[in-house]
């Protein structure tokens, strides 16, 4: 599974690479998280407003820093 989070480096980003990263180490999951920070990586999902959340390709959340249980949702757990 592959998980990116997009954002600049604000603190909502921040806290949503840590909610995400938490909710994977709860799952269990072999899940690839990755930060991205480049505008012009982000604009490539079309993402518009940050931070947003990506799985496997699909944005998830754009905008808000998602909550643990919708992590788990995502990734099946």
């Amino acid at each position: 599974m592959e998980i990116k989070v997009l954002g600049p480096g604000c603190p909502k980003c921040a806290e949503a690479e840590k909610v995400v990263r938490e909710a994977v180490a709860a799952a269990g999951i072999d899940a690839d998280v990755e930060k991205i920070t480049d505008f012009q990586q982000m604009m490539r999902y079309g993402v518009m407003s940050t931070p947003a959340v990506v799985v496997d390709g699909v944005v998830k959340v754009t905008g808000r820093a998602p909550s643990r249980d919708e992590v788990l949702g995502w990734i099946g757990k």
